[in-house]
């Protein structure tokens, strides 16, 4: 599930991701995309029902609420990429979106059959962010690190030309800044080796799309 640099020489041309999960969608239409996004989410539940659950975490653990949170987290940036790729002008933009879209959406598939599998509800009674150490004081606004206001998504559904591809990325560099801490989070905090392995490759393929969309934003001149 690591996603390959974006070059700016030909970003046409250039494999989005070689991670099983993140195929490129430059070439997709709308309804494609979106039925990407849902096999991307069954794949996902698959892949989670592959998990082996000799232990179960339990209600307050770190899995529990890293799952819970993350979905969260991913879901803003599910709808931020559909948003990049429906309404970017730049193509790479539109790929980047895309690809973060529909792999994103196939890690909420997994977090949530583990929660199923785990024997707990989607959501849970503890506030955001209060299974890692320092995450009550992380919450801004009820908002998870790195994750847009409704102002500011609704500035985004607003922009136009490259002020949507340059809205785009700054706000999903600080997205992917925020979600990278949770991740190292759980990597910390956590002990179910299975949610530390997918964890891990979660915060390889952000940090690549963080080398993306600093890149491409130089590029733009944002």
């Amino acid at each position: 599930m690591t996603a390959a640099p974006v070059t700016e020489s030909a970003p046409e041309e250039t494999p989005a991701t070689d991670d099983g999960g993140r195929g490129s969608v430059r070439r997709f239409g709308t309804l494609a995309l979106a039925a990407a996004v849902v096999v991307g989410l069954l794949l996902g539940y698959a892949g989670g029902l592959l998990t082996p659950t000799f232990t179960r975490p339990g209600e307050n653990s770190a899995e529990a609420g890293f799952a819970r949170d993350m979905s969260t987290h991913h879901a803003q940036a599910v709808a931020m990429g559909l948003m990049a790729f429906q309404q970017g002008e730049d193509a790479e933009v539109r790929q980047i979106g895309g690809d973060i879209a529909t792999g994103q959406q196939g890690e909420i598939g997994t977090m949530q059959t583990w929660l199923r599998s785990w024997r707990l509800d989607p959501t849970g009674t503890q506030p955001a962010m209060a299974w890692m150490p320092d995450g009550a004081g992380l919450v801004r606004n009820g908002l998870m690190p790195g994750m847009a206001t409704p102002e500011q998504m609704a500035k985004l559904r607003e922009a136009k030309g490259r002020a949507f591809d340059v809205l785009f990325l700054q706000m999903m560099i600080q997205h992917h800044l925020g979600g990278i801490h949770m991740i190292q989070g759980i990597l910390d905090e956590g002990h179910d080796k299975d949610v530390l392995a997918v964890a891990q490759v979660m915060k390889n393929t952000q940090q690549t799309d963080l080398t993306n969309l600093q890149a491409a934003l130089k590029r733009l001149g944002g």
